[in-house]
């Protein structure tokens, strides 16, 4: 894609990938880069993640794009690690990423010996919260350095100012928020033997929570916090779709979306939104202040746990966290994504969820239009006519009465 300046510096829209399926709706819905992970030293182990293979191919459809790709290895080391990642750091060299996100010195120090021409991005993990610590990653030969989620965007304007032009800033402006010190949490390892640290959080801090008084076993007394509920730990998502000017202002370079286990449907409304924002705040700022209603309409569409601007404009109290639920809110549900076009007119999608003959559903484009359209038919591999698709991944063919474009998203509004 074109680059997008302001007031000389480049601006990046840097959006999650979980499969190779998910990378090409990113790439297609907006982002000027993507970061993914590979089948080890990553910290989203539950993730499908990436083959070599995939991965391979992820990067070359990304840079017909004129797309960068970063790849995630950025676990705490253990000894048992290393020996495996420099054997991983010399398979990721024949296939050249942009850029490896890493915290570790450790992985650092091999990354540099085995790809010494590739940028190496410092993860967030890695607790940066001051100028000093930029700067020593700097001198180190990091190329960028993601802040601590800590950092208020007056903190952020402060290490802008005490580092160098070229060296980077990214920050997460939107998704989940981990309750532990820039995603350094023991809880996962503790109650359920899985080390965040390492790529396996069960994500405890979104669990319901009771206290047992050690003489009375099997009493359970509920925790109250402002009498709102139990889920102490739990946190809103982040969402800043309504401070893009301050965002730039703040000299970031790069805005981060979280959600390296999210699905199409959620990449491509995050990513198709956020990139709107950020041309036409550039284009008109106006504009895009008019449209802000817009803008927090279409991000609502996809799964998302209520919004807080987190620690952007100061420590957040409690009404940055949720009481009463750990669910999502889901206000559409996604069908597909548009393949090709057959000889007889039909589109090919693997379907996701359940749809019918006659019903009315949603395409979401990447130019940012949604159209309403009916299900005029439904036919199986085998060009059989059917009334609904009740099975996940079944390979279907459909007339929705109107042309379609490959990659377009396919989407349903709930009651």
């Amino acid at each position: 894609m074109a680059g997008h300046f302001y007031n000389g510096r480049e601006l990046e829209l840097l959006i999650p990938a979980s499969s190779l399926e998910v990378l090409k709706t990113a790439v297609i819905f907006g982002a000027d880069a993507v970061y993914i992970g590979g089948e080890a030293f990553g910290l989203r182990a539950k993730a499908k993640n990436f083959s070599m293979e995939d991965m391979k191919e992820g990067i070359a459809f990304a840079h017909a794009h004129d797309v960068k790709v970063y790849v995630t290895a950025n676990i705490l080391a253990h000894n048992y690690d290393l020996e495996g990642a420099r054997a991983y750091f010399e398979e990721l060299k024949t296939i050249g990423p942009d850029a490896l996100i890493i915290s570790d010195p450790g992985m650092f120090t091999i990354a540099k010996e085995v790809m010494p021409d590739t940028d190496i991005h410092i993860s967030t993990q890695a607790n940066n919260t001051n100028y000093m610590t930029y700067q020593f990653w700097w001198k180190q030969g990091a190329k960028r350095v993601v802040t601590a989620r800590e950092l208020s965007l007056n903190e952020i304007k402060g290490i802008r100012a005490h580092i160098p032009d070229d060296m980077e800033i990214e920050t997460f402006i939107h998704g989940a928020m981990c309750i532990s010190y820039s995603g350094r949490c023991l809880l996962s390892s503790f109650m359920a033997g899985r080390d965040a640290n390492r790529g396996a959080c069960t994500h405890p801090c979104r669990w319901k929570y009771s206290v047992v008084e050690e003489s009375r076993p099997g009493e359970y007394m509920p925790v109250y916090e402002n009498e709102r509920g139990t889920y102490i730990f739990n946190s809103k998502d982040l969402c800043m779709i309504e401070h893009i000017p301050e965002l730039i202002e703040a000299g970031i370079d790069s805005f981060k979306i979280e959600g390296r286990m999210k699905t199409a449907l959620y990449v491509a409304t995050v990513a198709r939104t956020y990139r709107l924002a950020i041309d036409e705040f550039l284009q008109d700022p106006e504009l895009y202040k008019s449209r802000i209603p817009f803008y927090k309409s279409e991000i609502q569409k996809c799964t998302y746990r209520q919004y807080t601007t987190g620690f952007f404009f100061g420590k957040p109290d409690e009404n940055t966290q949720i009481y009463d639920s750990n669910t999502y809110v889901k206000e559409y549900t996604y069908l597909g994504i548009v393949g090709e076009c057959n000889d007889k007119g039909l589109y090919h999608i693997e379907q996701r969820n359940k749809f019918s003959v006659g019903e009315t559903i949603e395409v979401m484009r990447p130019d940012g239009t949604n159209l309403e359209v009916t299900v005029k038919a439904i036919y199986n591999e085998d060009g059989e006519a059917m009334e609904s698709a009740p099975h996940p991944k079944q390979q279907l063919y459909i007339d929705l009465g109107v042309p379609l474009c490959q990659y377009d998203i396919l989407r349903r509004k709930e009651d």
